[in-house]
């Protein structure tokens, strides 16, 4: 155990006595809200701007108390003979978690993996799927849309679109996230001002990066998620391993740069799974857990006091505290580390010490440290009565920008990101390839060989059915992890989102498709006229937007890409046999099916090709009526009008489906 004097001096029993401790990065201190506000324009300018900011910065005493949260294993008895398998057992991921942290600390939440730090996190942000039992509040309030615009929350993996620049990034999100009070120009330049608070001036406008697009380092990719948050100013700030793949240099900046914001009068959390005693330095408050259960909850610097005072003392003076609190929620103690090798019956007798050494930590933590943090989470403090006088407002106000700035950012936003993938020169090369390759097999192909202009014809819808709808089926399970985190923190709507991204898709979608019909249309020989072939791109169109919106709602609805990929495929398989075109006579009982395939309404639109006194050559001397062949003949060509109005409804009804699912995302 580390001598009083210098136990005092490192870690503080107060998270006061830490404010005093220097950060080994020196960073722009967050003292109070004014400070993130550049004055470019002035004092009144500035003024203004603080105004509004500070508005959003309403203290928030975050209280947990018995927190426990179930999953159901998945492993089970099954018999052999019947299949029938028993009940499986519940595994705690966490049992009986309580704590409470103020404005101004940070608070650290310590653990090996697996002991539940993310699902805790995830919990007090809001976030976590399924039965939580046990309380959580803020100021007294449960968790509502007005608590969920004052918290800020930054996952482990960072979600950025790899294609912006930091500036757009972050530019992008002011103008999402800040109130409709501030005006464009205050937005950029808050984005400005965090920028530079981060340290990101120098990787300003390079790419985010990631996958195959080379961008900015980790822990610049970590300040940048840090940044999108710190942007609205929150109130409460959750994070879930800030530090984790990063060096101990830039550690030490991003933990320095939480425990700024604290002071500035924010209510910080966080996870991270092995700090540095420099690191551990900067913590108020930490929160060990073991396998789920709490084993200490309090000051930081009174960690190594309280374990001594249970019989729990470090082998060395000069020990990590962190180190040492993470093997003991392993249940490893100083005097049982140092066994190099050991039998079965050895392993299994070090596996029954480490249990035991876990269950009396989680009997010492029940007797001497919950009764106390139970009796200070039931108290009320005067902040908490802040969250009641500006529900009102926040419920009235619920969204921070009207539903068109959100439309017309997150439209530049998509164009911007997807301009990339659409217009890459892979996706051009096949096209154009293909376009000329078929555009050379049908060379100038005549009337007479009318098989040949009606399998072109066929061919472009078989092309633009497959194409924009394994490139749509991608589209949603791509954006879930985007979508799932600026929705869950209440940025904008779904219908505005859904919407912009609909509309944004159609340049892109649409300009491909024309430069195929326009090359192949006039190599293949088709009719010469301006007239029929602006008809037949329509179509072509046409095609394109119903074979997406079939895309868009598989994509919703599975929101996995490799299943959508393989039953668009049967399905697309199937649309294409009852075409039309390689099946005339379709039995009746399964005739239904070319009722429901746009690929037959597409094939019946052909007819905007021929008239009735074209003929074709049907034998030798022989010439027939084109209305009059098998492959024409058969689709009762007359009603297109009908036609046009079924893919209409088939357009509008597949878009309806994937926004429902999007819904119930």
């Amino acid at each position: 155990m580390m001598p009083p004097n210098e136990q005092e001096s490192s870690f503080p029993k107060t998270p006061g006595a830490n404010q005093g401790v220097t950060s080994p990065v020196q960073e722009t201190r967050f003292s109070s809200p004014s400070h993130v506000i550049p004055d470019h324009d002035g004092p009144s300018h500035q003024s203004r701007q603080s105004s509004v900011l500070r508005q959003s910065l309403r203290p928030i005493i975050l209280k947990f108390e018995e927190l426990t949260y179930s999953i159901t294993s998945q492993t089970g008895k099954r018999s052999y003979w019947f299949g029938s398998q028993e009940p499986k057992p519940n595994r705690f991921v966490l049992n009986g978690v309580s704590g409470i942290v103020k404005p101004g600390e940070l608070l650290a939440m310590l653990g090996p993996s697996g002991s539940g730090k993310t699902t805790l996190v995830t919990a007090l942000a809001g976030r976590l799927h399924g039965k939580l039992s046990g309380t959580v509040s803020y100021n007294e309030e449960p968790f509502t849309s007005a608590v969920k615009r004052k918290t800020g929350f930054v996952t482990q993996e960072d979600v950025l679109y790899p294609h912006l620049t930091v500036m757009e990034t972050l530019t992008y999100t002011a103008l999402l996230r800040l109130p409709k009070e501030l005006t464009r120009k205050e937005k950029i330049e808050q984005t400005e001002t965090v920028v530079s608070d981060l340290g990101l001036n120098r990787c300003s406008n390079s790419v985010i990066g990631g996958g195959l697009v080379r961008g900015i380092s980790g822990g610049e990719r970590k300040r940048v998620s840090i940044g999108q948050e710190m942007l609205v100013n929150p109130s409460l700030l959750l994070l879930d391993e800030p530090t984790s793949g990063l060096d101990s240099t830039t550690a030490a900046r991003i933990v320095a740069t939480l425990r700024t914001l604290a002071r500035g009068g924010r209510t910080v959390v966080t996870t991270i799974h092995q700090p540095s005693s420099r690191l551990y330095r900067m913590f108020d408050k930490v929160l060990v857990l073991s396998e789920g259960s709490p084993i200490y909850s309090g000051d930081s610097g009174r960690v190594m006091e309280y374990f001594g005072s249970i019989g729990f003392q470090p082998g060395s003076s000069f020990v990590n505290p962190a180190d040492f609190v993470l093997d003991l929620a392993n249940g490893i103690t100083s005097d049982t580390k140092q066994h190099d090798q050991v039998d079965i019956n050895g392993r299994l007798d070090r596996l029954e010490e480490q249990n035991s050494v876990k269950q009396s930590l989680i009997s010492s933590y029940k007797n001497n440290l919950y009764p106390p943090l139970k009796e200070e989470v039931s108290r009320t403090y005067p902040q908490d009565q802040t969250a009641n006088g500006s529900r009102a407002k926040s419920l009235t106000n619920r969204w921070p920008t009207s539903w068109w700035m959100q439309f017309s950012v997150l439209l530049k936003r998509g164009l911007k990101e997807r301009s990339h993938e659409s217009f890459s020169g892979l996706r051009i090369f096949m096209v154009m390839s293909v376009s000329i390759l078929s555009g050379l097999l049908w060379w100038h192909s005549r009337v007479a060989h009318i098989q040949d202009q009606v399998g072109l014809l066929f061919f472009f819808s078989i092309f633009w059915g497959f194409f924009p709808l394994f490139n749509a089926i991608f589209t949603f399970p791509q954006e879930r992890p985007m979508l799932i985190k600026e929705r869950s923190s209440g940025i904008y709507r779904l219908s505005s989102y859904y919407i912009a991204r609909i509309v944004g898709d159609l340049p892109m979608e649409l300009i491909l498709p024309t430069i195929f019909v326009t090359i192949t249309y006039w190599m293949g020989g088709l009719k010469p006229s301006l007239t029929t072939f602006l008809l037949t791109l329509m179509i072509v169109l046409y095609n394109v937007l119903v074979a997406q919106g079939v895309g868009l709602a598989l994509g919703a609805i599975l929101m996995d890409a490799k299943k959508a990929a393989t039953f668009s495929s049967v399905l697309m398989l199937v649309f294409l046999l009852a075409g039309g075109y390689y099946i005339q006579h379709i039995p009746g009982f399964i005739a239904w099916l070319k009722y429901i395939s746009f690929s037959h309404y597409f094939y019946k639109l052909v007819g905007v090709q021929y008239t009735w006194d074209e003929v074709y050559e049907c034998g030798p001397g022989l010439h027939c009526s084109v209305m009059d062949y098998e492959g024409i003949k058969n689709l009762r060509i007359g009603y297109m009008m009908w036609d046009v109005l079924t893919l209409a409804l088939m357009l509008f009804l597949y878009r309806v489906l994937a926004y429902l699912a999007l819904r119930n995302l």
